[in-house]
């Protein structure tokens, strides 16, 4: 039983978990309509705003009747009749996530469906094209989500991903409150595992939130949403593009200055701090206070977390991204902190560590760790009845040319 003071506490932080639920997909619409404001605060948020001077920006401000090319083109595998689409288990900007059937061999997939109008009207080809790459360089490794085909219709895309069912990471962390040590360092761990093997790949990730960590039916994590990716980064190369979510971005993305991959290993303090404390490390209800919290601020560690705890929040969250940990040997760095020490690195690749927490789940049926806010949600009528396959004709598929994958046989 909790002290009626600790319960009191559990209960404010789920009220404040909740208000940070319903607030965080109206924060970015908030950025835009009170930018004006925000400048009277201090002079560097008003470069927030400021797309002008970014190449990534101007990219994306390409014409929406530009071809992209997503890929090599590929005669798809798959086409939507091929599944049955039997539960929503997820929503975002251009459409939703479904629990999936193939109808020949019986196997479920999550179905990540975008409307092209949407990410046309948005000019957001390039980044689903991000999406797209770095989905088919993560098959080989156990803590990133796994593409199996894509392919298009005359309005949709098509993203055919592994099915996990243990619930995002911020589900728990609302149940929970906060992690024990030990388990957040199992989860830190396998992030860090994962944002290491995309930093190898010349990837950083920029978006690292516990919205985006999955648990699959073991307890492991798997990381997904690869559309903020940013390719081609070597080790010392920077961009300066602002995106990422307003709780996790580092202090040099918040100024407009160029930024490296340290920016992942910022976000990895923030989520750590998080599964540790149960709320971000800055946070703030008045978002202009929580970016000036971000920029100025000292880190606040209360309660009773071990100096190795401390020491790589302090060191993972250090607002200047040259002494932040990970600047040095980047994830050669994070594995050697003494956080670390009881994880032996191998036997966390090939999955040989049990993880703290047995998601308990029945099969890939048994959707007790999704949002029923999604679950109870009609599929729509229009995937159903989709027609199979996009025609050559059509202008949004031309705005997507060589999306379509399909594995070769032999893989």
């Amino acid at each position: 039983m909790h002290s009626p003071g600790a319960q009191a506490l559990f209960t404010k932080l789920g009220k404040t978990k909740d208000f940070i639920k319903q607030g965080r997909e109206k924060l970015e619409q908030t950025i835009k309509a009170s930018g004006s404001r925000l400048c009277s605060y201090a002079e560097r948020i008003a470069v927030l705003m400021d797309h002008s001077r970014s190449p990534e920006h101007n990219d994306q401000s390409s014409s929406p009747s530009d071809n992209i090319n997503l890929g090599p083109f590929a005669n798809p595998n798959a086409k939507p009749t091929d599944f049955d689409f039997l539960k929503v288990i997820g929503k975002g900007s251009f459409g939703k996530v479904l629990l999936s059937k193939h109808k020949s061999d019986g196997r479920f997939y999550a179905i990540k469906v975008l409307q092209k109008k949407s990410i046309l009207k948005k000019k957001e080809q390039n980044h689903i094209m991000a999406e797209r790459n770095v989905l088919l360089k993560n098959v080989k490794h156990p803590f990133l989500v796994g593409l199996h085909y894509s392919f298009q219709t005359k309005e949709k895309l098509y993203f055919v991903l592994d099915y996990v069912n243990g619930g995002e990471l911020f589900f728990h962390l609302q149940r929970e409150r906060c992690f024990r040590e030990p388990r957040a360092r199992f989860y830190a761990a396998e992030m860090a595992s994962a944002v290491g093997y995309l930093h190898s790949l010349n990837i950083i990730y920029r978006d690292l939130k516990p919205e985006n960590i999955l648990l699959d039916s073991q307890g492991h994590i798997v990381l997904t949403d690869f559309g903020l990716c940013k390719e081609g980064m070597e080790p010392e190369e920077t961009t300066s593009t602002f995106c990422g979510t307003p709780e996790y971005l580092a202090p040099e993305v918040l100024q407009k200055q160029p930024y490296d991959r340290t920016v992942d290993w910022w976000c990895l303090g923030a989520v750590l701090y998080e599964m540790l404390f149960g709320l971000p490390p800055f946070y703030s209800r008045d978002m202009s206070q929580m970016y000036e919290n971000i920029l100025h601020k000292p880190l606040q560690i209360q309660g009773t977390k071990t100096i190795a705890a401390c020491d790589i929040l302090q060191g993972l969250l250090h607002k200047d991204q040259k002494k932040r940990l990970g600047a040095k040997t980047d994830f050669l760095e994070i594995k050697n902190h003494m956080f670390f020490a009881p994880i032996n690195w191998d036997d966390l690749y090939n999955k040989k560590i049990t993880p703290p927490f047995d998601p308990n789940v029945a099969g890939p049926a048994d959707l007790r760790h999704f949002d029923p806010e999604f679950t109870q949600e009609t599929v729509p009528n229009s995937l159903i009845q989709t027609p199979d396959l996009a025609t050559s004709s059509s202008s949004a598929t031309n705005a997507f040319l060589g999306f379509s994958y399909a594995p070769n046989d032999d893989d």
